[in-house]
């Protein structure tokens, strides 16, 4: 997949690889989205979508990993049961799944 790119007034189509290439020199350059761009010469709309579309190299390495802590025996149920039953899940950053019944 390619998309047209704006360099003095004449559109360019650029690869899948050569914008890996761009968004990598982004995240090298310290500079902002709008003077990278500038000075680049892409459109900075296009250029936002790619970025979206591939990631930045450095975003994906700093990413923590997600600690995995396995799969969790509740038990069984009876089915019949016209006890109480409550279940109350933390899923992390806040949310909390809480499901009852009885």
């Amino acid at each position: 997949m390619t998309r047209a790119t704006a360099t003095n007034n004449k559109w360019r189509r650029r690869s899948r690889q050569e914008w890996q290439a761009a968004i990598a020199r982004f995240a090298e350059s310290g500079l902002g989205v709008e003077p990278f761009c500038a000075r680049e010469g892409l459109s900075e709309s296009t250029f936002r979508r790619w970025r979206s579309l591939l990631g930045e190299p450095s975003t994906q390495c700093a990413a923590p990993a997600m600690e995995r802590i396995g799969f969790v025996d509740a038990g069984t149920l009876k089915l019949g049961g016209t006890g109480r039953l409550e279940l109350r899940l933390d899923l992390g950053e806040g949310v909390i799944l809480h499901l009852s019944r009885g």
